[in-house]
């Protein structure tokens, strides 16, 4: 089973958390939840230089390793609106158009020679760089490229210039890249290693293919984890049906484009929008009239109550916890393998989808975190203590915010001690034991094929 999460419907996007955020910024933010300017925090369209927090740590201690998770960037809709014109976008890379970055030029140019790179089977097929005048489908924009040549960038100063996690020699053991099949996440994780790495070189990079949005890899038969998506869907559903606002709006719609509701529904009208929204496009028109703002307003309005019942109900939880161990415990493996002192892959990057992000979010227990953005990045960085060189803590960062004391097994430890950051070992215990308590199970694979009490 190819296993999507539909809330948002399949990598559509925008489902913000409804709860307090992450860092706010009291000046700019506004008091309530609205929908437009969630939205806009979703395409993150790339303006002034971001806070971020990654590599904060007292002066005694070394960074060993940094494990990233990132979303793609901006992309072109995966579904079109019936009987409309497409959103006319250019997927062009060109340096001087906006947004651009000053790295632009020589990435198009380092990506046109030919690649030494190895690549895993299908990913040696697919282009490095987004090169259509018209974009296609699902395709990733120059926004999503700007997007992570800016991520790539600011990792660079933290962790390579500060740092020195990788020496200027670097060898292709010392990196882990994995990412799934299409061109928008191998595209965005080339982008974001070419402003990383202190030295992009085509014949030290080695990405491996995962064919599982969930990175799964040979872990994927889970019937309980099914079980709850089917549920989780169930409750998407039934919310959905009582909104008698949103189904006026999609009955509204459909007669704009003229097509039957249904037909509307199915095409997934809020992934085409957002395109519109974050290019700055006006909403389609027909001449029965134009879809437009409050269109827009209700459907995310909806998503966003979606998202607190989510929270109430648990089955998005549970889901969570059985899609993303597989993922957790290939992280936590790999970090304690460093920990004893292991020099390889001390920088892994996994370039995935929202709904490879949103479950481990979820699974950790950070629940004030918002939907994964575009070009959104989730850092595990682990540090040793050079007092006590045997021991290590590590931190997480979700887009440049330190949320280690959000997750469920370290909310309680700055309580008790005065270092900024989580011990591995609680991550380990969560991984290895504490995630399959709640099946009443003490394994992934027993969790997976038992029953819920």
């Amino acid at each position: 089973v190819h296993l999507i999460p539909v809330n948002p419907v399949r990598e559509d996007g925008l489902n913000p958390k409804s709860r307090k955020r992450i860092m706010p910024d009291l000046l700019t933010e506004p008091p309530a939840i609205d929908p437009v300017y969630e939205a806009q925090v979703y395409c993150n369209i790339p303006s002034i230089a971001e806070r971020s927090m990654e590599g904060h740590a007292p002066h005694y201690f070394k960074l060993v390793s940094v494990q990233v998770l990132i979303r793609h960037g901006d992309r072109y809709p995966l579904y079109a609106i019936p009987k409309t014109k497409r959103p006319d976008i250019d997927c062009m890379l060109v340096p001087s158009r906006k947004p651009s970055h000053p790295q632009l030029e020589a990435f198009i140019k380092h990506m046109s020679k030919g690649s030494a790179a190895q690549m895993d089977g299908s990913l040696s097929s697919l282009p490095h760089f987004p090169s259509h005048s018209l974009c296609e489908m699902g395709e990733l924009t120059q926004t999503g490229v700007v997007q992570h040549l800016r991520n790539g960038q600011l990792l660079r100063e933290i962790y390579i210039s500060k740092h020195k996690l990788l020496p200027g020699d670097w060898t292709a053991r010392q990196l882990y890249l994995e990412t799934t099949g299409k061109s928008r996440t191998l595209q965005s994780a080339l982008a974001l290693l070419y402003t990383f790495l202190p030295d992009f070189d085509w014949k030290k990079i080695n990405i491996r293919h995962q064919w599982s949005t969930i990175f799964c890899s040979g872990s994927c038969d889970c019937p309980m984890r099914n079980h709850y998506l089917e549920e989780e869907q169930r409750r998407q559903y039934s919310l959905r049906v009582k909104n008698n606002n949103l189904e006026k709006i999609y009955v509204d719609m459909a007669k704009i484009v003229g097509i039957p509701t249904r037909q509307l529904r199915a095409s997934n009208p809020i992934d085409s929008l957002l395109c519109y929204f974050c290019h700055n496009v006006s909403f389609p028109c027909t001449k029965a009239g134009c879809i437009s703002m409050e269109h827009f307003k209700v459907i995310k309005r909806h998503q966003l109550e979606d998202e607190r019942e989510r929270q109430e109900k648990k089955l998005y939880f549970l889901y969570a916890l059985l899609a993303t161990h597989p993922l957790l415990n290939q992280t936590v493996n790999r970090l304690q393998r460093i920990a004893e002192g292991k020099k390889e892959e001390v920088f892994v990057l996994y370039s995935a989808h929202d709904v490879t992000l949103s479950p481990v979010l979820s699974a950790l227990g950070i629940t004030e975190a918002r939907f994964p953005r575009f070009a959104a990045r989730l850092v595990f960085e682990l540090w040793q203590d050079g007092k006590r060189p045997k021991e290590h803590f590590i931190r997480i960062l979700y887009n440049g915010a330190d949320v280690t004391f959000q997750t469920s097994f370290c909310k309680d430890h700055y309580k008790r001690s005065s270092k900024p950051m989580c011990p591995l070992e609680k991550l380990v215990n969560f991984v290895k034991r504490d995630m399959f308590l709640i099946f009443n199970s003490t394994s992934y694979y027993d969790a997976c094929h038992r029953r819920a009490l």
